[in-house]
């Protein structure tokens, strides 16, 4: 079945020839179909579109006016599928990218940049949040992926881990002596405690892993960054909870300590999260595939 769409493409190609053999080469299609679609077309209109003449055709005075706005919006489509093709192609486009401050400074930043550097045509757009405001951004669509840290229980999402990372305790020079050798969770839980605050999922994570153990912590400080709590403790107000792989510089330079626990907490992740129910953008899926693998 033809549809309007090819009668007004091949009506197009016959106005700009003015010759039905010549828009049937164009078009690799045989006279007698190009004929037959310019006839169906003048049907359905009711109205004659081109006069015929030996030398080829001319279109009428209704047909001028209608291959004006055909031809306008030919070129429309045709603009809108370049378009489609150079998103695919990923030379234009938008990624809206939701993390925390302490992702997009460790693990995000090194990650951006080697995106940009095959991608530079790829608008970036960065919201800065908490696990659970991340998670209400994706959903109201404010952002394409968000990058969080695990775990992340929530149905309607697609959670893929990108980087495995271990939660810890550190101290300043203050509290050598007394943490110099391993200790459990029960004598740590009666130290002075610098923890981030209680809506972070790393602060939360840690905290019901404790609780599994029969440990219940009152944190001294409560902050609200990850830099911060690194901060505190390198100034020996308390022992600080802390994600390994973002404090290697202050451990690497004997700035902090990282205590000797009896029993290790389990590593999480971070992981990068979108909607189930929305598929991924062409920008979203380099991202994820870099991330990921």
């Amino acid at each position: 079945m033809v549809s309007k769409l090819d009668l007004y493409r091949v009506f197009s190609v016959v106005g700009k020839n003015e010759s039905f053999s010549k828009a049937a080469k164009a078009l690799f299609m045989t006279q007698p179909a190009v004929s037959q679609a310019v006839m169906q077309l003048e049907r359905e209109l009711e109205t004659r579109l081109f006069n015929r003449t030996p030398k080829g055709v001319t279109p009428t005075t209704e047909g001028s006016l209608l291959l004006e706005y055909v031809n306008s919006a030919i070129n429309l489509i045709e603009i809108g599928e370049e378009k489609i093709a150079e998103f695919k192609n990923l030379t234009t486009g938008e990624l809206r990218i939701g993390v925390g401050d302490t992702i997009s400074k460790y693990f995000l930043l090194p990650q951006l940049e080697a995106f940009r550097n095959r991608y530079p045509n790829i608008k970036l757009k960065i919201e800065n949040g908490t696990t659970d405001v991340l998670i209400s951004f994706l959903k109201s669509g404010e952002v394409d992926l968000g990058i969080c840290n695990l775990p992340v229980n929530d149905a309607t999402l697609d959670v893929r881990p990108c980087f495995d990372i271990h939660d810890t305790f550190v101290y300043g020079d203050k509290y050598r002596k007394l943490l110099a050798k391993p200790i459990d969770f029960h004598d740590l839980a009666k130290l002075p405690l610098i923890f981030l605050e209680p809506s972070s999922n790393s602060r939360k994570y840690v905290e019901e892993f404790l609780f599994s153990k029969g440990v219940k912590i009152a944190p001294e400080f409560e902050l609200g960054s990850h830099d911060l709590v690194v901060e505190f403790a390198r100034i020996n107000m308390g022992i600080a909870c802390v994600t390994r792989e973002f404090t290697e510089e202050y451990l690497d330079r004997g700035i902090l300590h990282e205590v000797q626990l009896k029993e290790e907490i389990p590593h999480r992740s971070i992981g990068v999260c979108s909607l189930k129910s929305v598929p991924l953008s062409p920008a979203s899926t380099k991202f994820v595939e870099l991330v990921v693998s």
